[in-house]
């Protein structure tokens, strides 16, 4: 393509190279081609300090083209560079302290050899100065010239006429070509990968065809697409110009080249001009297309037949149509994009309402029509939503599926996208035919919306083959790493590739996804208000008043209203006996608490009827391995003989109770058996007694576990306080521990003997 263009890896995020590093096909994408230090010699450029109007910079040919020694140039005033009479024309444009570009040309008339002869003064502000160019002026003033105008404003009125892009840009080529005379004109757009594209051509019948040809991104390295997205047009009238370089070559200032980003005259790579010259290109120019202000394509133009310079005017026009084109590419695209929001903003309206039916479960409403297929078109989708998973169409087996969510949760991304999940996944055998691109909303709490599209097999016309450095590489170390040279039509056939996601697909996933947490939190907020008060109806509403003990509890749930698994229960048996207990399943929310009420019953039933703490607990675990599988929960129980203070007690990996009297306490000597929920668990009683004026207190981890903190320093805390002298009922247990660091539900029950 006529671009800037090198064949090497694109390194953006490299450094650039020194100025003056030889420059071969391995390093030019590191090319400093903002300061190549030379300028092409169709013009002299001249670096004017704005102050006194001294040249600081002259390019070598000022002798060739205006009869001017440089001695004669460097240090004095432009007058001496252009004449007087010139000179204040020039002070006078540049007194403009804004944007110089609408002032260019300056129409000049200089004295070159005792002969008047036209030139073109373009001026642009630097910070190393005002950079002036002199351009010979060929042929007619372009200004003057009465069809620049007609041509310009009748192709602006077609382009406003189109309707479709691909009307947009063979309007745009054809408009190019018809003004600046080049052999051939191309619109080239760029993909996401920077690859591109011809997508419109105009050009001399006898010239073969570029239309469709895709050309690699290692084409065009990324510093000189950097480069278009400022400067919009680039001229090369001869590409066997020999380059003029600066005097002097480094600013004294800085010590460092010129930079050139502004300059019709910059001098190009030498890669580049090489790369010219293997397609047969002897002149070219390039005009950039921007959306936004980055860089969408360019309008390339080559010229076979030898040299070619268009006048400044013509290059004007031309820049102008390309900004139209930009404009209306932008205008067009929004449009597009605008009737498909449209259209999925329909659809995703539907899904919305019937997600508010808080009766349905989320996959029902997602699935039924309108389904998630028809908000982003896909081969197949899974849905894991409040404990379900549902699929539609064509997806890929269920550890398959998880691999690629877990892809998709890497750096908390809301949305994860790709049409190459061979490349995001390489170790993973996805069978391309079911997936070769996804599409993933990662939900709270693990849950996800997943759409997979299949391979879709698409050729690829490239202008040679995209790979020639890698070849050239393989032929060994005496092969010289040169531009392409071949640009023959290169079919190449993409495999496991699927049909990429469009702008407004991944926008209208987003918000599906921004509704869906808002229902699940909806929905999460009603369940565990259904929870909270399941929960609380199964706390006793009572607890037994005692003749010489004193029996007290204190529940008090989660931060934030979270639901846990804490219980507690105390009743007497009709034998005269106290039963008290303290439990905790696992897990926080309505299941939970369905769970232990189902612990809790069974539990109550088993020692009602005179089974010791021990067997009731052997009994629970029995009753949970077979109907609850999957279910963890801690127990501790104790069986108390109010009469003489013997305690029966068995504990299922809850957390020991403490013993306590008058200033002392220690843990109560129970034996810890496994948690309920453990296969093959074994149960043991252990004895002791409570003597006078002295307490029993149960309680649950939340009362001792801390954000941060070991929960250890949480059971010395609370021995500490259980050792304080006086009475240490429930409800006091809990002041003097209490924190906002807690995530948990506390539960506490206290039997003291007075």
């Amino acid at each position: 393509m006529a671009p800037e263009t090198s064949r090497a890896t694109n390194s953006p995020g490299e450094s650039l190279l020194p100025a003056g590093t030889p420059i071969d096909l391995d390093n030019c994408a590191r090319e400093p081609i903002h300061i190549p230090g030379s300028v092409q010699p169709r013009g002299v450029l001249a670096v004017v300090d704005e102050h006194d109007f001294t040249v600081r910079h002259v390019s070598a040919n000022v002798a060739d083209l205006l009869d001017r020694p440089v001695d004669a140039v460097l240090g004095h005033h432009i007058a001496g560079l252009i004449g007087a009479d010139q000179a204040a024309m020039l002070e006078q444009a540049s007194a403009n302290f804004g944007d110089l570009r609408q002032r260019n040309p300056v129409e000049c008339v200089i004295d070159v050899a005792g002969e008047p002869m036209e030139f073109d003064a373009i001026l642009h502000r630097d910070p190393g100065g005002l950079l002036v160019e002199l351009e010979i002026a060929h042929g007619e003033r372009p200004y003057s010239f009465p069809n620049t105008y007609q041509a310009v404003r009748s192709s602006v009125e077609e382009l406003n006429r189109a309707t479709t892009l691909s009307e947009l840009y063979d309007t745009t080529a054809r408009a190019v070509r018809d003004l600046t005379g080049f052999d051939r004109v191309m619109v080239y757009r760029y993909d996401e990968d920077f690859n591109g594209e011809v997508v419109a051509e105009s050009k001399r019948p006898d010239l073969n065809s570029f239309l469709g040809l895709h050309y690699p991104s290692t084409d065009i390295p990324a510093q000189a697409r950097a480069l278009y997205e400022k400067n919009w047009i680039r001229l090369i009238s001869d590409v066997d110009y020999t380059p003029a370089p600066l005097i002097p070559g480094t600013d004294a200032a800085t010590g460092v080249p010129l930079d050139l980003t502004y300059a019709t005259l910059r001098s190009v790579s030498p890669i580049h001009i090489e790369y010219l010259k293997n397609m047969g290109v002897r002149a070219s120019m390039s005009i950039s297309l921007l959306r936004h202000g980055r860089l969408w394509g360019l309008i390339a133009c080559h010229h076979y037949s030898g040299p070619h310079l268009p006048p400044f005017g013509s290059r004007a026009a031309a820049e102008f149509l390309g900004s139209t084109l930009s404009l209306r590419l932008v205008d067009q695209y929004e449009e597009d994009e605008l009737q498909r929001r449209l259209a999925a903003q329909e659809i995703l309206a539907e899904l919305i309402v019937a997600t508010l039916d808080d009766d349905t479960p989320l996959v029902e409403t997602l699935l039924n029509a309108p389904t998630l297929l028809d908000l982003v078109p896909a081969d197949g989708v899974v849905v894991e939503l409040e404990g379900q998973t549902v699929l539609r169409g064509m997806v890929p087996p269920p550890d398959a599926v998880g691999d690629v969510v877990a892809w998709a949760r890497t750096g908390h991304r809301e949305i994860a996208a790709t049409d190459r999940l061979s490349d995001e996944l390489p170790d993973l055998d996805l069978d391309p035919g079911v997936a070769a691109g996804t599409l993933v909303l990662n939900l709270p709490d693990g849950q996800y919306v997943a759409w997979f599209r299949r391979e879709v097999l698409r050729s690829v016309d490239w202008g040679g083959d995209p790979h020639n450095k890698a070849i050239a590489v393989a032929e060994g170390d005496e092969v010289r790493l040169s531009p392409r040279r071949s640009f023959e039509r290169w079919r190449e056939t993409v495999r496991r590739r699927g049909e990429p996601w469009t702008p407004s697909e991944t926008e209208s996933a987003a918000a599906l996804r921004r509704h869906l947490v808002e229902s699940l939190y909806r929905r999460t907020r009603g369940a565990l208000r259904v929870a909270e008060v399941m929960h609380r109806s199964l706390m006793p509403q009572s607890i037994p008043t005692l003749e010489n003990w004193q029996l007290s509890a204190q529940y008090e749930p989660a931060a934030g209203g979270r639901v846990g698994g804490d219980w507690y229960d105390a009743f007497e048996l009709p034998d005269g006996r106290l039963i008290m207990l303290l439990g905790d399943v696992a897990g926080h929310g309505i299941t939970v608490a369905g769970t232990m009420a189902q612990l809790r019953n069974a539990l109550r039933a088993q020692l009602f009827t005179g089974a010791t703490p021990a067997e009731a607990l052997h009994q629970l675990n029995e009753f949970c391995l077979h109907l609850l599988p999957g279910v963890f929960a801690t127990v501790i129980v104790a069986r108390v003989d109010l009469g003489t203070g013997d305690v029966e007690a068995a504990s299922a990996g809850h957390l020991m109770p403490y013993l306590t009297s008058s200033g002392q306490a220690w843990q109560a000597p129970i034996r810890l058996s496994p948690p309920i929920g453990a296969r093959g668990a074994n149960y043991r009683l252990s004895t002791f007694g409570i003597e006078h004026d002295h307490g029993l207190v149960m309680f649950s981890d939340g009362l001792v576990e801390r954000r941060g903190e070991a929960i250890d320093d949480g059971i010395d805390r609370l021995a500490r306080t259980l050792g304080r002298p006086g009475d240490t009922p429930a409800t006091l247990i809990w002041e003097s521990t209490r924190t906002d660091d807690s995530d948990d539900d506390i539960t506490i029950i206290t039997l003291q003997r007075r």
